[in-house]
C-alpha cells in the first residue's frame, strides 16, 4: 500500500522541524545583533558615539563571536545541543534586552560581548542538527535551512523594529529582542525531546576521525569562510551609516529599504545549497565541484568595489543585494565543502571555525571601515570590501591545490586536482 499523501506530509514535516527550530534561532539572533546596526544613527546620535567608537563596540561583538563559536561548536559535539542551545539563548537573550538601558560606550562594547559570546552558539547549533537529523544528500539545503534565519532576521529587522522605534522609542526594540527570545526557549523545550536530540551524537565516529590541523584544506575551509564572507558584515553594519551619511537618508527611510539587501543573502543560501547538493550527488570526489562554484562566487564578488559610484540609490540596493546572494553563496558553499571532505564527524566545530573566523575578520576590520565612514572615504571602504574576499578565494583555491589527503578520508586524493 502507498502511503496517504497526509502521513507523508507529517513525515516530511517531522524531518524538516530541527533544522526549522534552528532557522528560528539563528533569525532571532540577528534580529538581536542587527537592531543596534539598524539604529546606529539614532543611537550614536542620541549617545554621542563616533563611528569610529561604533566600530569598536562592532568589534567586542566580534571578539566575543570570534572566540565563542568553536567553544560551543566543541562542546555542542561533545554534549549535544539540547542542552547546550537553550543556554546559550538564555544568555544571549539577556544580554539583548540589556540593551535598552545602556548609553555609554563601555557598557554598549560589554553587552554586545556578552551578546557576540552567546551568539556564538547559533551556527553550530544549526549544522550540528542538521547533520543529527538529516541524510547526508539533504544536508546541504538542510544547513541553507537552518542558516537562513540570519538573512531572514537581517530581512525582518527592518521592517518589524522599525514601526517599534518609531512608535516607543529606540530602547524598547532592544525589549522586545527579549521577548522573542523567550519564545525560542519554550518552543525549544518541546522539539529537543526527539531522541536524535537528547544525547551526543555519534561519539565513536568522532574517535574514529580525529580532526587533522595540518591538512591544508582545514586552512582553505577558513580562508573562504572568514575572509570570502565579509560583504554580509560591511552591508549589515556598515550600510544603515553610507546610507545616512552619504546619501541623506533618514532613519525611517534607512528602515524602509534595509530589508533589500539580506533579501539576496537569504536567496543565496538556498540557491547554492540546491547547487552543491545537486552537483555534487553521487561523486566520489567533490572538490571539483566545490573549485567551480568558489570561482563563481569569486567572479560574483567583484562588482562590489564600484558601490560608491552607484549614480541612484536604487541601483546601490540591486548591487548590495547581489554582494549578499554572493556572500551567502559562500557560506554554504564552505560548509558543504567542510562537512563533506574535511571532518564530517566534527560538524559542530567545523561551524564554530568557520563563523569564529569571520568573526576575527570582521573585528579587525569594523574599526577601519567606521574610520572610513567618518572620513568619507566611499570608494576605498566599498574597494575593501570586495578585496577582502578575492583574497580568501585565491587563499582556497592555493590551498586546496596542494592538500594533502588525511587519514580515513572520504574522498579520492585531491593532490592531482
Amino acid at each position: 500500500m502507498s502511503t496517504p499523501p497526509s502521513r507523508k506530509l507529517r513525515n516530511a514535516a517531522a524531518v524538516w522541524t530541527p533544522a526549522a527550530t534552528m532557522l528560528l534561532a539563528s533569525l532571532i539572533s540577528y534580529i538581536d545583533r542587527n537592531t543596534l546596526a539598524l539604529l546606529a544613527p539614532t543611537i550614536l546620535a542620541e549617545c554621542r558615539l563616533s563611528a569610529e567608537q561604533y566600530g569598536w563596540i562592532l568589534s567586542a561583538f566580534s571578539v566575543a563571536y570570534m572566540a565563542g563559536n568553536p567553544l560551543w561548536g566543541r562542546w555542542l559535539d561533545r554534549a549535544g545541543v539540547r542542552r547546550g542551545m537553550g543556554v546559550a539563548v538564555a544568555l544571549w537573550t539577556a544580554a539583548s534586552a540589556a540593551h535598552a538601558l545602556l548609553s555609554s560606550f563601555w557598557s554598549f562594547a560589554a553587552a554586545r560581548a556578552l551578546l557576540g559570546f552567546g551568539e556564538g552558539a547559533t551556527f553550530p547549533g544549526g549544522l550540528r542538527t542538521v547533520v543529527q537529523t538529516l541524510p547526508e544528500g539533504l544536508r546541504s539545503r538542510g544547513a541553507a535551512l537552518a542558516y537562513s534565519g540570519g538573512s531572514l532576521g537581517a530581512v525582518l529587522t527592518p521592517l518589524i523594529v522599525t514601526p517599534i522605534y518609531a512608535a516607543f522609542g529606540w530602547r524598547a526594540a532592544f525589549l522586545f529582542t527579549g521577548l522573542i527570545g523567550g519564545a525560542w526557549l519554550l518552543l525549544w523545550r518541546r522539539v529537543s525531546r526527539r531522541a536524535e536530540l537528547r544525547a551526543p551524537h555519534a561519539a565513536g565516529a568522532r574517535r574514529a576521525e580525529r580532526l587533522e590541523w595540518r591538512d591544508r584544506r582545514l586552512w582553505a575551509f577558513i580562508a573562504s569562510y572568514a575572509l570570502g564572507c565579509l560583504p554580509l558584515a560591511f552591508v549589515l553594519y556598515q550600510a544603515p551609516l553610507y546610507f545616512g551619511r552619504a546619501w541623506g537618508k533618514s532613519q525611517t527611510e534607512i528602515g524602509a529599504v534595509l530589508w533589500i539587501p539580506p533579501l539576496g543573502w537569504e536567496c543565496g543560501y538556498f540557491f547554492w545549497g540546491w547547487m552543491a547538493d545537486r552537483l555534487a550527488r553521487g561523486r566520489a570526489d567533490v572538490i571539483p565541484v566545490f573549485r567551480w562554484l568558489t570561482l563563481a562566487a569569486l567572479a560574483g564578488t567583484v562588482p562590489l568595489a564600484l558601490g560608491a559610484r552607484a549614480e541612484s540609490f536604487g541601483g546601490l540596493l540591486v548591487l548590495l543585494f547581489w554582494a549578499m546572494f554572493i556572500a551567502g553563496g559562500n557560506v554554504i558553499v564552505s560548509l558543504a565543502y567542510a562537512t563533506r571532505v574535511v571532518a564530517p564527524a566534527h560538524a559542530g566545530l567545523m561551524a564554530g571555525l568557520g563563523a569564529g573566523s569571520w568573526s576575527a575578520v570582521v573585528a579587525l576590520t569594523m574599526p577601519v571601515f567606521g574610520r572610513l565612514m567618518d572620513l568619507r572615504a566611499w570608494d576605498a571602504a566599498f574597494g575593501a570590501a570586495a578585496g577582502v574576499p578575492v583574497a580568501g578565494f585565491c587563499l582556497w583555491l592555493l590551498l586546496n591545490r596542494r592538500a594533502a589527503q588525511p587519514k580515513g578520508g572520504r574522498t579520492k586524493d585531491s593532490s592531482s586536482s
